[in-house]
């Protein structure tokens, strides 16, 4: 019996025995992939809930060996409700039609109900209107790191050039006119040249307000301001006592008026 032949026959005698296998080898994978604490989606409105999902399955994946076929599955298993009962009857409509269900497909399927593309739209547009204002360099850094998600071609290899210069064009003024000039092309130096100038402006800014508290703490410090001091005391009102002690400046006695 040729080499062939012995190996068709093993694989008969051992029956169901491959199934069985290759089942407990998708149960070991599920509970790795469970092990990374994959997040839920329950659907409904949450456009900024559905691509962080989204993300966060990539993340897992990008740890694990999955094939196509295996990135759906466990995806899906973490659908959960009215996300759930979606994909039910939008994975029915695909295979009716013949098509194969591959990741890409799924997320296509995925972002067009939870991420539909206006909704993409704005925050691409939100991205390229985005300026620094009045925060600080690394509030605008996290802003531009986050809208740029909507902005694939931005963060594309060749791209280095486009998203250093969008990035200077919304600094503020005195940042940019300060790192244009050096012509940075590499997008992590920018941010950090940027930052050292931000943080400078702040260390200046702490001093004068430091210098500042400091002179109008010792306002007024020292004697109280006698406001009374150098006036000539009114002869004809106050006190008794005050009275009293006033002379007569003709006949030099004490308490004695010119009505007198």
């Amino acid at each position: 019996m040729s080499a062939v032949a012995q190996a068709l026959a093993l694989n008969q005698g051992n029956g169901g025995h491959g199934q069985e296998d290759q089942g407990e080898v998708q149960e070991r994978r599920l509970d790795r992939f469970m092990r990374n604490n994959p997040p839920t989606f329950k659907g409904r409105f949450n456009p900024g809930g559905a691509l962080t999902w989204m993300e966060g399955m990539e993340r897992i994946f990008r740890a694990m060996v999955t094939n196509d076929d295996q990135k759906v599955r466990l995806a899906t298993h973490m659908l959960a409700e009215e996300a759930e009962y979606w994909w039910t009857s939008t994975k029915r409509r695909i295979e009716a039609s013949g098509d194969a269900i591959s990741w890409v497909r799924f997320k296509n399927e995925f972002l067009k109900k939870y991420f539909p593309e206006d909704l993409r739209n704005k925050k691409e547009a939100e991205f390229l209107n985005l300026k620094q204002g009045s925060i600080f360099v690394a509030e605008y850094v996290a802003k531009y790191e986050e809208l740029s998600r909507f902005c694939p071609y931005i963060n594309a290899e060749d791209a280095m050039v486009s998203k250093c210069v969008k990035f200077e064009n919304g600094l503020r003024t005195e940042i940019y006119q300060y790192i244009c000039f050096h012509e940075i092309r590499d997008f992590d130096t920018l941010v950090h040249k940027c930052r050292m100038f931000d943080d400078a402006g702040k260390a200046t800014m702490s001093y004068y307000k430091a210098v500042s508290d400091k002179k109008g703490k010792g306002h007024g410090n020292g004697k109280p301001y006698n406001k009374d001091k150098g006036k000539r005391k009114d002869v004809g009102g106050g006190s008794k006592a005050n009275v009293a002690e006033v002379k007569c400046f003709k006949y030099g006695i004490l308490g004695h008026f010119a009505s007198d």
